[in-house]
């Protein structure tokens, strides 16, 4: 009888690098698992190109279509239509990767200790959008010397402030331009996304 691979179902709203990581990972051997789903809370983020070019099954809940019908008063109804779609796809964890919406009780009891997010910041500092040019701004000032990125569990709805699962620093001081340190940047997200992946991966086995 053949062992299940891990399933992972990927929330998206972007370019998704840190999806293509996980491909790559993937395809390579190093990660023993498979994306079972690649959501998209935009209909024409590149991400799902990504997907479609893994022959990664796709779908799209567009908040901005949802808002127009229904308003935004209606957020639960909303995460909840997420939630059904994602656990058609039976995930082990769902991954986070530059989703741009806070997921609310009616997505996030659903999968209780399966929702992880990867956030461009070390815990407790630069919560929600813009956190890389924040902290560039910061370093700039004086006011901060050494930064990095996390991923962590999402229990409840607040932002960026779940348990963490791993976390990696990157001094500020190395880099002569924010362009320059963006790339660092992502480059540490992208190793710290699989790394997490293969860290669950040997957790649920």
């Amino acid at each position: 009888m053949a062992v299940r691979k891990t399933r992972l179902a990927v929330l998206v709203s972007g370019q998704g690098s840190n999806l293509q990581a996980l491909i790559d990972a993937i395809s390579v051997g190093i990660l023993d698992a498979e994306i079972a789903l690649v959501l998209s809370s935009k209909p024409r983020a590149f991400a799902l190109e990504r997907a479609g070019k893994a022959r990664i099954p796709t779908a799209v809940a567009s908040w901005k279509a949802f808002v127009e019908e229904f308003g935004r008063s209606r957020r639960e109804t909303y995460d909840a239509a997420l939630a059904g779609i994602v656990a058609g796809y039976d995930p082990d964890f769902i991954f986070l990767l530059g989703w741009m919406r806070v997921l609310g009780r009616s997505f996030l009891d659903h999968f209780p200790g399966k929702v992880v997010n990867l956030h461009p910041a070390l815990p407790g500092t630069f919560p929600g959008e813009g956190a890389i040019a924040k902290a560039w701004e910061s370093g700039q000032a004086g006011k901060t010397k050494v930064f990095g990125a996390m991923t962590h569990f999402v229990p409840d709805e607040g932002v960026d402030s779940g348990p963490v699962i791993l976390s990696e620093s990157l001094p500020l001081e190395n880099f002569a331009s924010l362009e320059g340190f963006e790339a660092a940047m992502h480059r540490l997200e992208h190793r710290l996304v699989v790394e997490t992946a293969k860290k669950l991966c040997n957790y649920k086995e």
